[in-house]
Order: C-alpha cells, then structure tokens, then sequence
C-alpha cells in the first residue's frame, strides 16, 4: 500500500515550471532517497507534500489524504525536518520539544513520554535541559529531529539531516534513519550521495522538475551505461589483447592505459549492461597465451549514476 502518492504533479512560478508532471509512489516502510541538482524540483516537491505550498495541478496523497483538501491531517501524519532547521535559540531542548508536542496536539498525559522517548533516541537526554543556543550544529541537528518525531508521524521527511555533524555523529544519524525505516516511511534528500546509498533502500532522482530515474541502486546501476564494468591489467602486445578483448561478445568499448607492472597494460571494459564477463575475459586471455595480472569488477557508483542521468540538463 502507497503511502506517498503524487500523479502528475506540476508547480508553476510565473513563467517557470518548477516540476513537470511528475509521478511517483513510496510505499510503507521504505526509506526512499529523493536526490537531485538544485533547483531541479526537490524542494517544491517537499513542500507539497507538507501542505506549505499548493501545487499548480496535479494530485499528491499523503496516507490516502489529499494534500490540497486535507492538509490538516496531512501534517499530523508527517514529520519534517528541513534544511535550515528552525529552532528557538533561547528555549531548552526540551522546552522547545513540549512545545512542538502542543503544537500538534500531542495528549498532554503522554508528552512527557514522548520527549524522553524521542531524547533517548536522538541522543539528546544529556543536554535535554541546555538552551538551544548552546548547542552544538550537530547537537541542534537533534533536536530538529526530534522535534519532526515527537507526535510519532507515520512518515518522516528529512532534507539534508547530517548537515553539520561530524564522522560520528553522521554514522549514528545513518544508524538512526535505519531504525525509524522500519517503523515509518521515510524520505530523505539530500547532497551527500554516499549517505543516501548507505541509508537509502530506493532512489528517485529528479532533474528540470522531470524524473529521469527511479529504482533500487542495483537497478540504478543495471541501467547506466558507458561505465568501464570490468578492469585487467594484462602482459603482453598491447595491440594484440585489444584486437582480443574487442572479439568477446558484449565488449562494447575497450580503453587502455600504461600499468606500473614491466611489459602490461591496463584495459578498462565497457561491456553490455547487466552482463559479468570476467569468466569469458579470463578465458580469451588463457587461450590466447597472455599473462593475466589483475582483474576485478567495477561497480558504478551513484555519482556516476547521478551524473548520467542529469548531464546536459540545465537548473531551474
């Protein structure tokens, strides 16, 4: 079942289109990673879903409530934590946890509970009674988040959550988002791409208010192209393995490049997508009475993914 519904969802600024016609679904559960260049869209996609904006046309869906009709009970249903976390710097953490609870009509027998559960979660229970602007960043990072958990929504939004934390800090919050994606549905964007691919079970990416990808990062990767797949370093004329390595069906491109080992060179291959040739490789190697050095398979990565499927394309 969709938690998260949006069809054909359009936003126009003036003269600018802001998103195109963008369709989506994320089903409970899942911690969905929302990435895209700035001003592609991801924002204003945000802030439809959290009632803060309408959209120009088209519909979005929030646990079966429609954000234009119903975005009182949209809001109880999500926690959001934006980019510029706005907190009181004169109150404590728990001051301004217990009003956030008010604000959204958290029943007052259970409020106290609910901040030492968030608190603890967050790890927020040693400076719970320290003003805010005493913080640290990262520490007031926490508070944010907690503040986006303490009426326990059934989806979290949360754009750029490690800003400003430290290694540490960054692996307990990664932790942390793991754990709340089992409880809750979670959206999370953000700049930092190898965040998202650690946290992330899901990637939709946007770009000039366009989806051009969607899929787990395995799929993401299956259908990327122009990405060396495999990497030898081979003895022998180079000349000759190249004339070779272009004869295995599925090599597509074959690049070459000088090895620090005497006598070999290295060979980046582009293959089919979707198809592992180390075995055929190392076989026409054998056969062909060269020495194989090396060989291993490379595995795209998501900034390579993110930039195949945005190159070209101009922010908005």
């Amino acid at each position: 079942m969709s938690t998260i519904r949006v069809r054909n969802l359009r936003k126009r600024y003036w003269s600018t289109e802001a998103l195109r016609g963008i369709s989506f679904d994320i089903n409970q559960g899942e911690v969905v990673g929302f990435l895209g260049p700035n001003g592609a869209g991801k924002t204003t996609t945000m802030k439809i879903l959290t009632c803060f904006m309408a959209a120009t046309s088209g519909d979005a869906h929030v646990s079966s409530y429609d954000c234009s009709k119903e975005s009182i009970t949209v809001r109880q249903k999500i926690g959001y934590l934006p980019e510029n976390n706005p907190l009181y710097a004169d109150m404590t953490a728990f001051e301004y946890l217990r009003y956030v609870a008010e604000l959204h009509d958290v029943s007052s027998s259970i409020i106290l509970e609910r901040i030492k559960d968030v608190a603890v979660d967050c790890g927020l229970s040693d400076k719970i009674h320290q003003p805010i602007g005493t913080l640290s960043k990262g520490y007031r990072q926490r508070v944010g988040l907690a503040a986006a958990l303490v009426h326990d929504p059934e989806i979290l939004i949360l754009d750029e959550p490690t800003v400003g934390l430290d290694p540490n800090q960054i692996v307990e919050m990664r932790n942390l988002i793991k754990k709340l994606g089992k409880e809750k549905t979670v959206i999370l964007c953000s700049h930092i791409l190898a965040e998202v691919e650690a946290t992330c079970n899901r990637i939709i990416i946007i770009s000039e208010g366009k989806i051009v990808a969607s899929g787990t990062p395995a799929e993401l990767r299956g259908n990327v192209e122009g990405h060396a797949n495999i990497r030898l370093i081979i003895r022998g004329d180079r000349q000759e393995v190249i004339k070779m390595l272009k004869k295995i069906s599925g090599v597509r491109k074959v690049d070459s490049y000088t090895a620090k080992e005497k006598g070999a060179y290295g060979y980046d291959l582009i293959t089919t997508k979707k198809r592992d040739l180390r075995e055929a490789v190392t076989q026409a190697v054998f056969e062909n009475e060269f020495k194989l050095l090396e060989i291993q398979k490379e595995v795209v990565t998501l900034e390579e993914i993110f930039n195949e499927v945005t190159k070209g394309m101009k922010t908005i």
